[in-house]
């Protein structure tokens, strides 16, 4: 082969290699809230949180529609907006918008609106028809104070 043939093999290699590196598509409903939150959630006002696999809701400022916190193991937790990643205002009446709902849906977050079930694990799809996963805030603990953020 002479010079010119490999830099035109080279040439097609890339080609044919590059769209194997595109990006993860930004969900465009991710309600960009400025979150900074620290907790504790030994203490007992954070009392769910206490044990591997509990979970509960704290408040946030708007845009955000609130906040699920869910224990994932001693030392870690995982934090996921509230707001449908899919369709979020489906179901707004009067400016009362849908939240995302844990309860006897546990370990799963569930869309009424939209009908459809994300894992808390890691925040996928579940059931039900949508194209992107729960909305997650980074969460540190040093084994006495959470911190969730963006």
């Amino acid at each position: 082969m002479n010079p010119r043939q490999i830099i035109g093999l080279l040439f097609v290699l890339l080609l044919l290699i590059q769209p194997g590196c595109r990006k993860e598509e930004i969900n465009p409903n991710d309600p960009k809230a400025y979150i900074n939150i620290t907790i504790d959630p030994n203490s007992t006002f954070y009392q769910e949180l206490n044990t591997v696999g509990g979970w509960m809701y704290l408040t946030s400022i708007p845009p955000s529609r609130g906040i699920i916190v869910y224990r994932y193991n001693l030392s870690e937790f995982l934090a996921y907006d509230r707001m449908p990643p899919n369709e979020p205002n489906n179901c707004c009446v009067d400016g009362n918008c849908t939240r995302l709902i844990v309860g006897d849906y546990f370990p799963f977050a569930y869309d009424e609106c939209n009908e459809i079930s994300y894992l808390l694990l890691n925040g996928s799809i579940m059931e039900g028809e949508g194209k992107f996963p729960l909305i997650q805030y980074n969460t540190t603990y040093n084994g006495q104070l959470l911190r969730i953020f963006n």
